[in-house]
């Protein structure tokens, strides 16, 4: 079934079952892009400019010739929402996936008549597509588990330019989705033996009232954790970052992941030990909260709506966050 929706590339709207890139775009050949995945909060995207401005950032570090302004290129993203409007129900969120490569490389000029340049694209997809299967981990939680698989460090490799270089991430969730137990999501270390973050998402823990993060050292400083400072100076709780090692999380009092899609999710336990009470702690709870009152949303509610609605959706199938492995053994028997 087509969808009816559209894509802009390079400044055009095309059907999105046409939607095409060149086989010799840097994207594909190397990952060489830098990118973004954005929400709506009742139609009306959430630090749409924050994501543009670190896009732009990632883009001139990478020596990316992105040629028009982030003024234009925010533009762009909202009439790309507009043109798509239409095909939306009127409880559907917009969630943009803004792509730059460097465009076809220089080799290849020829079959472009010379003509070359970096390649810009902006989908808008309902964002129940990527949250519907998370809906039962507000009450279940997430089990947070260490993969042998380091994160890359800074010196390394830039983890603070969003990329899609990210064969780690996916070989981290691969070996996660490996071991028994449900909702198992990967946690990566750094080579000094420190946590980071996961596979798309930041992770905070709660110790004596005080909310703590990774050094911004060696992860993606999140939107959605920058957010979390915001709620915690909001609601008069210390939030800081710090060196975390594993330890410090089987002491804590409660711990939770951060991301765009889903805002806050409980984790519930670390290599199967239990962080806390096992459940969603009272300071995750209040910055849910105040974070679903800030943007007058009911945000667990609205995620666990979108998990009832979309139940027909197969969800056996990888995301940012899990690998599916259809072919891991039941814990029964």
């Amino acid at each position: 079934m087509i969808s009816g929706r559209k894509v802009y590339i390079n400044g055009k709207f095309v059907p999105e079952h046409e939607a095409k890139i060149s086989i010799f775009d840097s994207a594909l050949m190397f990952g060489d892009m830098v990118f973004e995945m954005t929400r709506s909060f009742n139609k009306k995207q959430f630090k749409l400019r924050e994501h543009l401005e670190r896009l732009y950032l990632g883009a001139k570090i990478l020596h990316i010739p992105l040629h028009m302004t982030i003024d234009e290129l925010e533009v762009a993203c909202l009439e790309t929402i507009k043109e798509n409007e239409h095909v939306f129900g009127e409880h559907d969120e917009h969630r943009l996936m803004i792509n730059v490569s460097r465009g076809p490389l220089g080799i290849y000029e020829s079959v472009f008549n010379g003509k070359i340049g970096p390649t810009v694209i902006i989908a808008d997809f309902p964002l129940k597509w990527t949250v519907a299967a998370l809906a039962p981990l507000y009450d279940s939680g997430i089990n947070a588990v260490i993969p042998s698989q380091r994160a890359i460090p800074a010196s390394l490799m830039e983890p603070k330019i969003k990329n899609r270089s990210r064969l780690f991430y996916q070989m981290a969730n691969i070996e996660v989705s490996q071991m028994k137990g449900e909702n198992n999501w990967a946690l990566l270390l750094d080579p000094d033996g420190f946590i980071t973050e996961g596979t798309g998402d930041n992770f905070f823990i709660v110790k004596k009232g005080e909310i703590l993060t990774p050094e911004g050292r060696n992860i993606l400083r999140g939107i959605s954790r920058s957010y979390i400072f915001d709620l915690a100076k909001q609601l008069g709780l210390p939030c800081r970052e710090c060196n975390i090692e594993p330890y410090d999380v089987y002491e804590a009092d409660e711990a939770f992941m951060t991301a765009t899609p889903f805002c806050i999710l409980p984790t519930i336990s670390l290599n199967g030990i239990k962080i806390g009470k096992g459940c969603m702690g009272d300071v995750t709870k209040l910055l849910l909260s105040q974070w679903s009152i800030n943007v007058g949303v009911d945000i667990q509610k609205q995620i666990q709506t979108y998990g009832e609605e979309v139940e027909q959706f197969n969800t056996n199938v990888p995301t940012p966050y899990q690998f599916k492995n259809s072919d891991k053994e039941s814990d029964e028997g």
